[in-house]
């Protein structure tokens, strides 16, 4: 069973943090609609759709994937590098704490959810302008008691190492090898994204599909090619404020 936790966007949006891509108009409703698709292609996926209750006084809140990690057997909530962020953290994890034990982040460790990227029992955490290495080796600290290990990975030029790369199938990274060393990742597969949509490296991996932004159709020519469901989605207004698909949702697998 899947489940998706999402929080409705904010009527603030226009105001969120913004570290790499400069401030420009964000149709706020057009956000709204187009994260309602958004959580339609996940239930359409057999995921159940479970809400986080609305911050409209917290512009980044939609992007829930920066307050924790959810593991098999815990969910660790995170300690965001945006000061302004962390106020978003304890309404998520009310709502956690009903699938997994919970773990803590703690100052003067940082550390943003879309750093952490998953591959079987190992964590990729992106050194990042919003992750720290006291954060990493806290996270490190609790996720080895079952028995995962964590590897740090610097990041260039992205705000999250998920924004350089994504998990797509079980030995198989979407990456963009600009903004990540592609050699960290040993033995997988690794598919680059097209030169022209250096965004392009972030998807959601829901079963044997992949929840991704209609803006890059070069790369999804790419994933097509090589036989991946692709269920695109256009995210255009989120992406303006430096989010992407994995930001939006915490997947949660349970019996």
């Amino acid at each position: 069973m899947l489940t998706a936790i999402t929080r409705d966007v904010s009527d603030r949006l226009g105001y969120c943090e913004l570290t790499f891509q400069p401030r420009v108009d964000i149709d706020t409703q057009l956000a709204i609609d187009q994260h309602r698709e958004y959580q339609s292609v996940l239930s359409s996926l057999d995921c159940d759709i479970v809400n986080v209750p609305p911050a409209p006084d917290l512009p980044d809140s939609v992007f829930v994937e920066d307050t924790a990690i959810v593991l098999d057997e815990i969910a660790v909530l995170c300690m965001p590098g945006a000061e302004s962020r962390r106020p978003e953290v304890a309404s998520v994890a009310e709502v956690l704490q009903e699938f997994r034990p919970l773990e803590s982040i703690r100052l003067p460790g940082t550390l943003d959810g879309g750093d952490l990227l998953r591959v079987g029992r190992v964590i990729y955490a992106g050194l990042s302008t919003r992750s720290n290495r006291e954060g990493i080796q806290q996270l490190s600290e609790i996720t080895s008691r079952y028995g995962y290990a964590v590897e740090a990975v610097e990041s260039r030029k992205c705000l999250h190492l998920k924004s350089a790369a994504t998990q797509i199938a079980p030995e198989t990274l979407l990456i963009n090898p600009d903004w990540a060393d592609a050699s960290v990742f040993g033995s997988y597969q690794l598919i680059e994204v097209d030169a022209e949509e250096p965004h392009a490296a972030n998807a959601v991996r829901v079963g044997t599909s992949l929840v991704y932004p209609s803006s890059f159709p070069r790369t999804t020519d790419k994933l097509m090619q090589r036989g991946f469901d692709v269920m695109a989605v256009d995210l255009s207004e989120l992406q303006k404020a430096e989010g992407a698909v994995t930001c939006c949702s915490l997947i949660v697998e349970s019996e």
